[in-house]
């Protein structure tokens, strides 16, 4: 599960305790982005946003790929550490975490098992290299997201339909820059088909 900007690992960390009982024999882990965020100093950040935070749109591009190697490092060691495969490993991303979940996810060797992002953007950024896999994806959105406009789910969508990427998606009714309840049911059902780990009746 990975983070929004501004957060930290422990703010999504509660979506285990919903998903948990549904989703028996399943190891959750939320890791902390690897920067602290300029705005807010408590928090961290995968990358800076030059729109947010003022920062050099060549700082954020940077910030981007150095961001992206330690995700990637990060999923090796994690899936060393559990003695799962990346066909077991679904990677869920909120906001700033969305991002990162469709950059890196699309470009592991192998292929994930899913990848869940709400309330995000996808990120086009040629120096990330090539698209190398193609897993399932599901898009959330809120239709009343103030701070990423849900105008960014039909973007996204379209590019990974465009690179041939399979893709549902969800806009949640009268909800805003969050996961609502709409949205975490179809998370979870999204889950149990692609990894097989759902209780009957889940």
């Amino acid at each position: 599960m990975l983070h929004g900007y501004g957060a930290d690992g422990n703010d999504l960390f509660g979506l285990a305790e919903a998903l948990a009982p549904h989703l028996p024999d399943t190891v959750f882990r939320s890791p902390n982005a690897p920067e602290p965020c300029a705005v807010n100093p408590v928090g961290r950040q995968w990358f800076p946003i030059s729109w947010i935070d003022g920062s050099p749109e060549a700082a954020m591009r940077d910030g981007v790929r150095r961001a992206a190697a330690t995700l990637h490092a990060y999923l090796d060691e994690a899936m060393a550490e559990e003695g799962v495969g990346l066909e077991q490993t679904v990677l869920l991303g909120f906001s700033q975490g969305t991002m990162m979940s469709l950059l890196v996810g699309l470009r592991r060797a192998e292929t994930l098992g899913g990848i869940v992002g709400f309330s995000g953007r996808l990120v086009e950024d040629d120096e990330a290299g090539p698209i190398t896999a193609r897993p399932p994806v599901l898009l959330v959105h809120g239709d009343q997201d103030e701070v990423i406009p849900v105008e960014a789910i039909h973007e996204a969508r379209a590019g990974l339909a465009a690179a041939e990427i399979p893709v549902s998606w969800h806009v949640s009714q009268g909800a805003g820059h969050g996961i609502a309840p709409d949205g975490l049911r179809l998370a979870l059902d999204f889950i149990a088909r692609t990894v097989g780990g759902a209780k009957n009746g889940a």
